[in-house]
Formats: structure tokens, sequence, C-alpha cells
């Protein structure tokens, strides 16, 4: 059963339940709202793929910096309208589709709109067919546009309803006594790695191990 053990930190399996139930209510009703707008090309879809990969991150891990709002809004615009212009200014397929992915992080990194199904939707821009084609710059909008903002404001009622914080803001916590920011800031640098974590999460994640590492240090009374 170990291979089975679920992956994320501090995840459980009633957890996990309630993000599967999340991301399937997320998506049909996505998919029952963005039906009834009439779209400007025919044969678009009124439902884009990168947004079940999106589910995934609003869902599965909500406190992410990869699944808030600006991420997933504006990473998926954004990264189509990338896609676009690479489909319009490169003409060979596989080119035009390798400048899209790179360029679609580039431009979501400096935005600080950072959303992996952005490189999905910079693809689906340059490989989609004949109808994305004909959308052009559009097709950021309608499909993908509309379908990230509806699924956003879904995401946050159903969060809400089922009392978790989206979008998600770090906890109040007191200052370590002995670990400082600075401290945390160095190890990141000498590990040389991004982490799927809030800087001000990890701080206080960090805060309240070392409580629990004092008091399991304190002898009782």
């Amino acid at each position: 059963m170990q291979f089975f053990r679920l992956l994320l930190p501090g995840a459980t399996l009633p957890g996990r339940l309630i993000a599967c139930l999340g991301a399937a209510l997320g998506i049909t009703l996505t998919v029952l709202l963005c039906a009834f707008v009439p779209l400007p090309v025919a044969d678009l879809p009124f439902l884009v793929a990168p947004l079940g990969a999106s589910a995934v991150l609003v869902f599965a891990v909500p406190s992410s910096p990869l699944a808030q709002p600006w991420p997933v809004i504006g990473g998926n615009i954004l990264s189509t309208l990338v896609g676009v212009a690479a489909f319009r200014l490169i003409p060979d397929m596989a080119l035009a589709a390798g400048f899209a992915v790179g360029g679609a992080i580039l431009a979501m990194s400096l935005l600080r709109c950072l959303h992996p199904p952005g490189g999905a939707a910079a693809l689906t821009a340059v490989i989609g067919g004949p109808a994305v084609h004909a959308a052009g710059f559009g097709f950021a909008l309608l499909p993908v546009g509309l379908n990230s903002l509806v699924f956003v404001l879904i995401a946050m009622l159903f969060h809400r309803a089922t009392g978790h914080r989206y979008p998600h803001r770090p906890a109040a916590v007191s200052p370590a006594v002995t670990l400082h920011g600075a401290d945390i800031d160095a190890a990141l640098r000498d590990m040389h790695e991004g982490f799927d974590i809030d800087r001000a999460d990890l701080d206080a994640l960090l805060t309240h191990a070392e409580r629990h590492a004092a008091a399991r240090a304190t002898p009782p009374r």
C-alpha cells in the first residue's frame, strides 16, 4: 500500500474526495453555463481542454500560488494570446508550437500569473485546427477567458461552502523566535529549486514546526 500513499504533505483521503467532487462540479457547471454563450466562429469548442488541468490545481492544491484566480484567468488568457501570435508569425508548425509554450512561460512569469495549463492553452492555439485559427486572438476571450472566469467563480463558491479559503490567504502567525525570513530565503537560494508553496505559507509552516520542537524539548513541570 506504500505505492498508494497520498503524494502531497498534509493531504487526507477525505480532502482528496472533496477535491474530486469540486473538480467534477466545477467542470460540469462550467460546461453547462458556457454552452449558452454564442461563439464568434462555428465549430469552436465551448470548453477548452486545459481547463481540466486547471481543475486539478484549483481543487487538489488550492493553496498553491499556481492555482490562484489571477494565474488561472491571466495565465490561460495570456498564454493563448502568445500561442496565437506564434502561429501567425512562425510558418513552421513545430517551431510555432515550441515558441508558443516557451513564450507563454516567459510571459506568465513576468506578469506573475504562472499556471501550468497555460502551456496547453498556448499549444492549443497553434495546433487547435481551422476553427481555432479562424478565431485568432479572440480565441483567448471566447472560450478560453470565459471558461477560466466562470470556473474560478464556481471554485470560490465551492471552497467557501466546504470551509476553505480561496483565493488563498496565509494564516496569520507570530514571527519565529530563532528562525528568520532571511534564513528561509538563504535556504531556498542554496537548494536552487522552485517549490509549489507560497513564501508566507512556508514561513508559517516552519514557525509552527519550531513551536512544536520547542514544546517537545521543554520538560513537563
